[in-house]
């Protein structure tokens, strides 16, 4: 199973914790990265991770950001047809950036793509599914016997 995870799941744990969804959305990517270290599922990361995490001010989150990007199996380099499939995705109304990540998502055939994003989730349309890191967790849990 191969996972994107977008940058704001990345950063969550540096969220407001009092808040009860960060909170969550915090422990299900504790869950998610326990699964990546254990060769239960495959993170993807891509040029546009390293972008973004370089634009952070913050020294310990991008340090953060980045341990957590080494664990990725799978490492994506952009290409024309993913230049044209973000354009596609910006013209259909995501953010430029977060096309970028799906398009990127979606060159290595990501199983899901998880964001905390929820805008991101409605809008996009594509091959993989766009979720939360609680659903993704639940949907795992639901799979198995």
């Amino acid at each position: 199973m191969k996972i994107y995870l977008d940058n704001s799941v990345l950063n969550r744990p540096y969220d407001d914790q009092r808040q009860p969804r960060i909170w969550l959305e915090t422990l299900c990517f504790v869950l998610i990265l326990q699964m990546v270290e254990h060769g239960e599922a495959e993170m993807v990361r891509s040029t546009f991770h390293i972008l973004e995490n370089n634009e952070s001010r913050a020294l310990e989150r991008r340090e953060w950001v980045g341990a957590c990007l080494n664990l990725a199996r799978h490492s994506v380099r952009t290409t024309s047809e993913m230049e044209q499939r973000a354009n596609a995705l910006s013209k259909a109304g995501l953010k430029p950036l977060d096309a970028a990540h799906l398009a990127a998502a979606e060159s290595v055939a990501a199983d899901f793509f998880i964001t905390c994003d929820d805008q991101l989730i409605r809008k996009y349309r594509g091959s993989m599914r766009a979720l939360t890191p609680p659903e993704l967790i639940l949907i795992l849990t639901k799979e198995q016997p």
